[in-house]
């Protein structure tokens, strides 16, 4: 699918729209709230693109706004195509938040991994025993399902225009044991495998860096194709939904940050040879368990 045209971009920016439009209004949220007869933190929300919002209340927003005729209706038809499910929402109860949908539509994802292999190259028993493990209270039902949608968010590599997809990672990621060496071994191949696709950079940043800028914790910068939607960077703080960073300041610290990373990290070719002997390594410890 074309890049940027999601539900959920289309979401997140027709919130900023109505945001500068209220501004331009001279209006504060709660002079909105009063005048529409609803709740400030409605409003609030709407513009933070925490919740979605029905044409009907984006025509209201406008009109309150002073936009009338063809950007009203432009944009009232921006949120009916904001209001449209996407493939993540049969997986409601696994994914929270706008991550995915975000993900989903970008045109390129830069991500940084400290301790695990990302979730877009995961093996399917890899997925599982990283689940299992994060998830001590969840039950064998609940965690192939978690592994279904993990595997399901990986069809966005496959698809028909992917996004440019550059990861680095740390050395750690792969020697840690996560289930066996046989699973290990089936994980760092697929590494090397989805490595050669030319959408596809994976770096390994080695042990003899030294401190790098990534030992503060794993990140996604997710960029998009229109200029009206800027990067977004997504922070795994340990909660339910992570960190979403949006201000450019932020955006442009963590750029920086992987760019360092990625000069620190071996070069593409010699990343997916050091995953390789990695992965020969845990074959032959396989093996000769078997």
């Amino acid at each position: 699918m074309a890049r940027g045209q999601g539900p959920t971009v289309r979401r997140r920016r027709l919130a900023s729209e109505l945001r500068r439009l209220r501004e331009a209004a001279d209006l504060t949220i709660d002079e909105v709230g009063e005048k529409l007869e609803c709740s400030a933190s409605k409003v609030s929300r709407i513009e933070t693109g925490h919740v979605g919002v029905t044409p009907r209340d984006a025509r209201d927003m406008l009109a309150l706004y002073g936009i009338t005729g063809d950007e009203q209706e432009a944009l009232v038809q921006l949120a009916r195509e904001a209001r449209k499910r996407g493939w993540w929402h049969a997986y409601n109860e696994v994914f929270t938040g706008t991550f995915v949908g975000l993900e989903a539509d970008a045109s390129s994802l830069h991500a940084f991994q400290a301790l695990l292999v990302p979730g877009l190259l995961q093996t399917e028993r890899y997925a599982h025993a990283v689940i299992r493990a994060l998830r001590p209270d969840a039950d064998d039902a609940e965690i192939r399902r978690r592994v279904a949608a993990r595997m399901a968010r990986q069809a966005l590599l496959e698809d028909t225009s992917p996004p440019e997809y550059w990861v680095v990672v740390d050395e750690a990621v792969l020697y840690r044991v996560v289930d066996s060496p046989e699973v290990m071994a089936e994980q760092l191949q697929r590494m090397t495998v989805v490595a050669e696709k030319p959408n596809v950079t994976v770096q390994v940043v080695p042990f003899g860096a030294g401190a790098h800028p990534g030992m503060e914790g794993p990140f996604l910068i997710m960029g998009f194709p229109e200029q009206a939607d800027p990067d977004v960077v997504y922070v795994d703080d340990s909660t339910s939904s992570g960190l979403y960073l949006e201000q450019p300041d932020d955006v442009r610290r963590y750029a920086l940050m992987f760019d360092h990373l990625r000069a620190a990290a071996l070069k593409p070719d010699d990343s997916v040879e050091l995953i390789a002997e990695a992965a020969a390594r845990f074959a032959e410890q396989a093996a000769g368990a078997g």
